[in-house]
């Protein structure tokens, strides 16, 4: 469906543009040559249409990807192979075409011809990708509203040492008490457990801090939050903001303005296994 919606605009725009051209043309006293003009923009639709998979893989990879910097460098890194090989594709099929009826095709190559087709190149791609995300997204959206309707999954043992982590369709079961901390990661949110495990899951902090409240998995940071019962120690600051150690030996930054929530840290008592006192 993303396919068939995306080729029915590029070829309705290929077809206006010819007509648009040749029409300019006529008004400038050239020739009128629509058949001419339909060919230029379906090889270069053709050619576009063939490197789509380029634009999927890219969109899903930007969505999966946590800070607007990396998400910009797989852009532009898709951007770029893909203008080289539409520009490149697109003159081979014409230049076969034309030979092929006994013509020739020149692409006057330069720095300025270049520029020319990418900044075109640039347009499609930031108009192709939009709606290749806008559909992603409606996919996703369906997915989810579709998701309680489906066959039930086998009964579970409710305990109330374990939480599902949902994403989508997915769901990954794990004990609160094996989560460290809890970190906001763009769309998504990152949970890093005791054993080193790390697991990307889409959601808001909010959402997380609601369902962890009771297992002692605070906010102390406006993008993180933390197991209280897996510190072993904390080093204040002079500045007001904290750091947490935590009883595997990994650290954690807090700030000031969550300062409070590690004030009973003193009184708690230490869960078994750990050593050390807090500081």
């Amino acid at each position: 469906m993303m396919f068939a919606a995306i080729a029915a605009v590029a070829f309705a725009i290929g077809v206006v543009n010819a007509f648009s051209g040749a029409q300019d043309a006529a008004w400038r006293g050239d020739s009128y040559d629509i058949g001419r003009r339909l060919f230029w923009e379906m090889s270069s639709i053709g050619v576009i249409l063939l490197l789509l998979p380029i634009l999927v893989l890219a969109v899903r990879r930007m969505r999966r990807t946590p800070g607007l910097a990396a998400q910009a460098a797989i852009g532009t890194i898709a951007l770029l192979g893909f203008s080289t090989l539409h520009i490149a594709g697109m003159v081979w099929v014409r230049k076969l075409a034309l030979w092929l009826a006994g013509g020739a095709y020149d692409f006057r190559f330069s720095l300025a011809t270049v520029l020319y087709e990418f900044r075109k190149d640039a347009v499609a791609v930031v108009l192709i990708g939009a709606t290749i995300w806008l559909l992603e997204s409606r996919r996703e959206l369906k997915s989810a509203a579709v998701a309680p309707s489906a066959p039930p999954a086998p009964p579970q043992p409710s305990s109330p040492d374990l939480i599902w982590l949902r994403d989508g369709t997915s769901r990954i079961r794990v004990a609160p008490r094996e989560i460290l901390w809890v970190a906001s990661a763009g769309n998504y949110i990152e949970y890093s457990l005791a054993d080193g495990t790390q697991y990307l899951i889409r959601g808001t902090l909010a959402a997380a801090e609601s369902e962890l409240a009771g297992f002692s998995i605070v906010r102390v940071h406006r993008t993180k939050l933390a197991n209280l019962d897996r510190v072993r120690g904390v080093d204040l600051k002079p500045s007001g903001d904290f750091e947490l150690a935590f009883d595997n030996g990994q650290t954690l930054g807090g700030s000031r303005r969550y300062r409070p929530a590690v004030a009973s840290l003193g009184s708690r008592t230490a869960p078994a296994g750990s050593t050390g006192g807090d500081s």
